[in-house]
């Protein structure tokens, strides 16, 4: 298990999240910022499209994608599996 906060991938503020893989890392990434701006938050607006828009723009975004595994990979693995602080898992909440 590791962690990266929104702000790591490329959001505006530092909600830790925390999974087994890059990919579940990501996926917690995109339901928080879907969560966020469907509560108000304009904040996280931005990062929301800019998310979107990687899929849209194949190139570039898997230049995101390969950029953002290593960074994963490079992490040390949390040291327990109860954190204090703000976190998420891939099925729980968004919100920060």
């Amino acid at each position: 298990m590791r962690t990266m906060t929104c702000k790591q991938l490329g959001g505006p503020c530092d909600f830790q999240l925390q999974g087994d893989s890059a990919d579940a890392v990501i996926k917690a990434q995109d339901h928080h910022l879907k969560e966020m701006v469907a509560g108000g938050d304009d904040t996280h607006a931005g990062a929301l499209k800019d998310m979107k828009s990687r899929w849209r723009r194949p190139i570039s975004g898997m230049g995101w994608y390969r950029a953002t595994k290593r960074d994963f990979a490079n992490l040390p693995e949390d040291r327990s599996p109860a954190m204090s602080g703000t976190q998420a898992f891939v099925n729980s909440t968004g919100r920060c």
